[in-house]
């Protein structure tokens, strides 16, 4: 399915935009309940957590921000939502559905979502993953040997596996937009592709390039291991857990009332596009949902983030999705903008099914496109803030929203904030210690606090100098600032003296009484 510069294309242009049982495998996911876990972790919280507030009092600029969009890319119809963990605070629609019945726009209604669909296709696998029907790096013709007669480009090539699939990495060429009117092919088109061979355009693990048939495949496998059709296993293992009862394969299963019509525009005028049913490769974007239902899966996504220890009772564990959200073959975009249109170099990469990007500022954000003849829809979640948003149109491959002006409102004039990570217990008590150890070198201190490789990196007499130089420096000691932690184990704080600032940096070691194995001091002098 087509996926334009607003979704997925190959990456360079990534962040404009996203029948039978095997035996268990080797990296089958294993949730033992006999593990130890610590009882002192504590997860990052916010700090003044006003999000739910501060994102309703911006609803009627999104409704304004869709409308004009909507008006100025000839969109008929768009609807819209904004998650906050577990719900839709903010949601709303534009335009028609259906022009010649003049059925509004509305969140229940059901849209196409095309390559959105390709997350549940991941999530299904990585649920047989789980369960031990089958491993990421089994080679994709134990389950679909007509894969076998397939001719590699060169003799070092690796042999297709799952993984391969899952993360546009087999090879295939991209396949926009022929792969759009594939999608209500049956099995044996599929079947019948792969034995009169597929034309490869790169070795296999060697390089990202976006592919609907290797969705399509990877639909397949979800078939014959589970032992039912694809769309059956994700209705009965996702959607419907996930409560999503309104979300649908084929088109007319819906009610006429709710039902999106795609339209072109063409010669100053909507035409109508020829709605697809349901095939082979509706892995790769066959999904229709409303905004209502969609809400609750980007919710499920939020819901991996941050990692504790807490119930974990979803379709697949919350760690499962974060796998999902991890970006493979990354590469670097210096020609990407933020929302203010400024230069911001931004890393991004395909997991498994989705897109994942973070921008020069430390932005994260996880989306996937998706587009069709006659229909063009997007979303994003930002982990960090527990916010998701997405949209769908009824225009063919047309962005259905101003993301980048949504962003500037989220970031910039709400000023949205992340988690942040509490200091740990050893990490605070360890602070106190630098901070004495670094104005008194006491021996006993000494003793109780550095690792055995302290002083063998850099002699006592050498760091006690360093320091009763910056602290001359420095002068009269006023105040010390909290400890800014990087994780459980490492984190940076500052005194505050009279002639400036000192900064500090220090780690722990893995021991189980975590010890100073690396510390660094700066001096900052005040600006005069």
């Amino acid at each position: 399915m087509i996926v334009n510069k607003q979704y997925f294309i190959p990456f360079f242009l990534l962040s404009l935009l996203i029948s039978c049982n095997s035996p268990q495998t080797a990296d089958q996911k294993i949730d033992s309940a006999s593990k130890s876990v610590s009882t002192s972790y504590s997860p990052p919280v916010f700090s003044n957590d006003n999000r739910v507030e501060k994102i309703k009092s911006i609803s009627t600029e999104m409704q304004q921000l869709i409308e004009e969009h909507a008006k100025e890319r000839k969109i008929p119809g768009v609807a819209y939502g904004i998650v906050v963990d577990s719900e839709l605070i903010v949601a709303g629609a534009a335009g028609l559905l259906d022009i010649s019945r003049e059925l509004p726009a509305t969140t229940g209604a059901a849209f196409r979502i095309a390559s959105m669909s390709k997350s549940f296709t991941a999530m299904a696998i990585m649920k047989l993953r789980d369960e031990g029907k089958l491993s990421l790096s089994d080679p994709a013709t134990d389950y679909i040997p007509e894969m076998a007669a397939l001719k590699y480009l060169t003799s070092d090539s690796p042999v297709i596996d799952i993984e391969n699939l899952m993360t546009m990495t087999a090879g295939f060429p991209e396949d926009n937009p022929w792969g759009d009117r594939q999608l209500d092919e049956p099995d044996e088109m599929l079947i019948n592709l792969l034995a009169e061979g597929i034309a490869f355009s790169n070795p296999p693990s060697y390089t990202f390039e976006y592919s609907n048939t290797g969705y399509a495949l990877l639909g397949n496998i979800i078939s014959r291991v589970s032992g039912m059709p694809y769309q059956q296993y994700i209705t009965e293992n996702i959607l419907l857990p996930l409560g999503m009862k309104n979300t649908y394969w084929e088109y007319d299963k819906i009610p006429k009332e709710l039902l999106a019509i795609g339209y072109r525009w063409e010669d100053d005028q909507w035409k109508l596009e020829p709605m697809l049913h349901d095939g082979s490769y509706g892995a790769m974007g066959g999904i229709i949902t409303s905004i209502e239902d969609f809400s609750k899966y980007v919710s499920f996504h939020l819901s991996a983030w941050p990692p504790r220890s807490d119930a974990d009772n979803g379709p697949v564990q919350r760690s499962t999705l974060r796998e999902m959200h991890t970006p493979q073959f990354s590469g670097l975009n210096t020609e990407a903008t933020d929302f203010n249109g400024k230069p911001c170099a931004t890393v991004s990469g395909y997991g498994y099914g989705l897109g994942i990007h973070t921008n020069c500022k430390g932005l994260k954000l996880v989306r996937h496109g998706g587009a069709l003849p006659g229909f063009g829809s997007n979303y994003v979640f930002y982990p960090d803030y527990g916010v998701g948003i997405m949209a769908f149109g009824n225009l063919t491959y047309t962005a259905p929203w101003p993301l980048k002006k949504i962003e500037k409102l989220l970031f910039e004039s709400l000023d949205l904030a992340p988690r942040k990570l509490p200091v740990s217990v050893i990490l605070k008590e360890r602070q106190q210690q630098v901070s004495q150890l670094i104005q008194s070198w006491s021996p006993d201190l000494e003793e109780e606090l550095l690792a055995e490789n302290f002083y063998m990196d850099k002699s006592r007499e050498h760091r006690m100098a360093e320091a009763k130089e910056i602290f001359d420096k420095a002068g009269t000691v006023l105040s010390t600032n909290e400890i800014k932690p990087e994780n459980q184990l490492r984190g940076s704080f500052s005194i505050k003296a009279e002639n400036g600032v000192i900064n500090i940096f220090f780690t722990l070691t893995p021991e189980k009484e975590a010890k100073l194995q690396q510390l660094y001091l700066s001096f900052e002098p005040s600006e005069s």
